[in-house]
This record gives structure tokens, C-alpha cells and sequence, in this order.
């Protein structure tokens, strides 16, 4: 672990309704291989009366990535896709010259007591794909390679690693990897990752010789290298990177782009309705804010 460069901390963010931890972008790291953006999003108890509600909103230049720990969200989109994600399950939505989507309560659970927990993450398209057509893609938890080592369970959810691919369908090369622990192991990544690598630590903890790392502390290594550490018993990590891209990527709102003019235009569009509706949902949408951070 003495690899490590850069630990960062959950710091709290609002996406309307509730809190959540937010991991990237930070002013020190922007992005760790292609990921931009990274939110920890609960545990948040809802009650029956309240319920997640996030109203059609629109992306660019990016993809996606919703995985959930505990709860369910019903996705929509103006592609016409209108599915639920559950635990364990991939929603990929890739944006490319622009797409429309809402995350709500699914109907059957809005009336009882429930809990939502996951994580929400975009990753940047390459400069080339930036402007594809927009596409949907849910992959089952059946479908993403599960392995056994030792006392540790290892799950790619998206991209290639340890000589496995995820049927996620990524655009460039990138892995997004989960570890649990049932009891206290040694892992060790040594030529096992490429590109820019990052650990989160969901629950329990990560020690070396002289550090002891634990949750909501995200940790970036210097290289791809994440060398050997000590997992303690019922401990559960995220590994994610890949190759970063040669062109600074810009975030507007939910917008991502190696080029400020597609940002602006997507602005705009957005300002005066021109983006693609959701079917049923025409007259429903969140407002481009009056301020924003790139």
C-alpha cells in the first residue's frame, strides 16, 4: 500500500432529495482512468412517504454506471427503455450526443418503508464516440464473472481484468472490480491492473505495515501498481481504472466533453426543450441550474 498517492474522503453532496458521499471528481484528481464521476449514494431509509424521485434529466459524452447494494430504482429513458435495477444488477446507459433519464421509486414500493444503496458512477467516452448514438444496456448479476479465491470473492462489473471480461459494454479499456472478504486475507494486484487504478472501501478495512485505511476513504495509487495489502475479515472494496485519455475532459452539470462547444450546445438544448422526452414523462424535468461548477 506504500503505492498509495492520494487518499480521498466522502464529502457530502446534495442530489436533491438526499445526501450522498461524494468521490469524484475531487480538486486533486479529476478523473482516475476514464471514471469522472463517482457517488456513494446512502444507506438512506425512505418511508412510506418518501421515495426517490429524480426527474428526467439529460446527459452527454459519457456512459453510466448504476449498481446497487440494497433498494431498487426504476429507470426510464428517451430511448423507451423502462427498467428496474435491483442488487447486484448493471444498468450501462451510454449518452453519447445525448440522452434523457429519470431514477425513481418503482410503483410497487412507494407506499412501504424501504432503504436505498448503491453506487452511481460516469464514465467518459473516448474523444471519437463522444458524439455516438445513445444506447441502453442491462446486464444481470448472472451474467458478470464471479471467482472464488481463498476466502475472497471477486466480481468484475464492468470491463476486462484478471483475464476476464465483463459482458458490460465498455468503449474503452477500463475495469471496475468487486472484492469481498470473508475473513483476513492478503490480496495482492501486482501486474494484475493498467492505467490508473483506485480502491474504495465500502466496509471494513485495508492495513499495510504502518496504515490502516477504512470506509468511505477512496485511495489512488501512484501507477497502475496497487501492490499487496491486508484485507480484515468481512471487508468489501471496489477496484476501478483503466487508461486515462490524452484530452482533459470537461463536466457541466451532467454533461462531459472534451469539447466546450458540445457542452454549450447541450446546454441550450436542454434550456429550450429540445432534447429528446420520456414517453409519459413529457412535462416532467429538472431545470439546468442557474449556477453550476466545471
Amino acid at each position: 500500500m506504500s503505492n498509495i498517492q492520494l487518499i480521498i474522503e466522502e464529502r457530502a453532496a446534495s442530489i436533491g432529495q438526499f445526501m450522498v458521499g461524494r468521490l469524484l471528481p475531487f480538486r486533486q484528481k479529476r478523473m482516475i482512468g476514464p471514471f469522472s464521476f463517482i457517488d456513494h449514494m446512502g444507506p438512506t431509509k425512505l418511508s412510506e412517504r418518501e421515495n426517490l424521485d429524480v426527474l428526467a434529466h439529460p446527459h452527454i459524452g459519457l456512459s453510466t454506471l448504476t449498481y446497487l447494494f440494497e433498494g431498487s430504482i426504476m429507470h426510464r429513458d428517451s430511448l423507451g427503455s423502462a427498467l428496474e435495477i435491483k442488487p447486484g444488477e448493471v444498468n450501462w446507459m451510454t449518452a453519447g450526443r445525448g440522452i434523457v433519464h429519470s431514477e425513481k421509486t418503482p410503483e410497487y414500493l412507494r407506499h412501504s418503508d424501504k432503504i436505498l444503496h448503491g453506487l452511481q458512477i460516469w464514465v467518459a467516452l473516448p474523444k471519437e464516440l463522444e458524439q455516438m448514438e445513445p444506447s441502453f444496456v442491462h446486464v444481470a448479476k448472472e451474467h458478470l464473472p464471479t471467482w472464488q479465491e481463498g476466502n475472497t470473492r471477486f466480481t468484475l462489473i464492468a470491463g476486462k481484468a484478471f483475464g476476464r471480461e465483463s459482458a458490460v459494454p465498455v468503449y474503452s479499456p477500463l475495469y471496475m472490480i468487486e472484492v469481498k472478504s470473508q475473513e483476513k486475507t492478503v490480496l495482492s494486484l501486482e501486474d494484475q491492473l493498467y492505467g490508473e487504478s483506485g480502491i474504495y472501501i465500502l466496509e471494513g478495512a485495508l492495513t499495510d505495515d504502518e496504515n490502516t485505511f477504512g470506509p468511505k476513504q477512496l485511495l489512488v495509487a501512484k501507477d497502475q501498481s496497487l501492490c499487496t495489502f491486508t484485507m480484515e475479515a468481512h471487508t468489501t472494496i471496489y477496484i476501478f481504472g483503466g487508461e486515462p485519455f490524452p484530452e482533459e475532459r470537461y463536466i457541466n452539470w451532467n454533461f462531459v466533453s472534451s469539447d466546450k462547444a458540445l457542452i454549450e450546445k447541450a446546454k441550450e438544448d436542454w434550456k429550450n426543450q429540445l432534447f429528446d422526452k420520456i414517453k409519459g414523462e413529457e412535462n416532467e424535468f429538472v431545470p439546468y441550474p442557474s449556477l453550476t461548477n466545471k
